[in-house]
């Protein structure tokens, strides 16, 4: 009796890790958005391209000045989400 309960107990725990794990925050921005950025001749080598972090979480996310910029771009213009080509558009980088 007292070894089904430990396996119980281990499981519960196993299946509470697996769900924090699937279900923890990751970055509103993706790899396609770099990769588009990279794509269009931008130097998007890393997401400290648009981001403070080196790896943004979802709740925990610093952008810099051109990722403040794109999600300006973004409410401005109602999209759903970043297009990399607006950086063509973007003024600091015209300094």
């Amino acid at each position: 009796m007292r070894r089904s309960r430990t396996d119980l107990g281990i499981g519960a725990i196993l299946a509470f890790w697996c769900a924090w794990m699937l279900l923890a925050g990751t970055s509103s921005a993706n790899l396609t958005i770099q990769k588009k950025a990279k794509e269009a001749g931008f130097p998007a080598v890393n997401c400290q391209y648009c981001h403070i972090e080196k790896l943004p979480k979802k709740d925990a996310v610093s952008h810099n000045e051109r990722g403040l910029w794109l999600k300006a771009e973004k409410a401005k213009r109602g999209a759903k989400e970043v297009d990399p080509a607006w950086l063509k558009d973007y003024p600091g980088d015209k300094k």
